[in-house]
């Protein structure tokens, strides 16, 4: 393996750990979004 190949290889895997990282962290740290109540349109329906 050439020394521009090995180095290119690197270079490639270490950009796609970097990203993998980031957008993990992203993930974890973002705060939830407030979802809707599915129920609170049958709040007034008597079953």
């Amino acid at each position: 393996m050439n020394a521009s190949a090995l180095i290119l290889m690197i270079v490639v895997q270490l950009v796609v750990v970097v990203l993998t990282v980031y957008f993990f962290y992203r993930v974890l740290v973002s705060k939830p979004k407030p979802e809707p109540d599915s129920y609170i349109e049958n709040d007034d329906v008597e079953r």
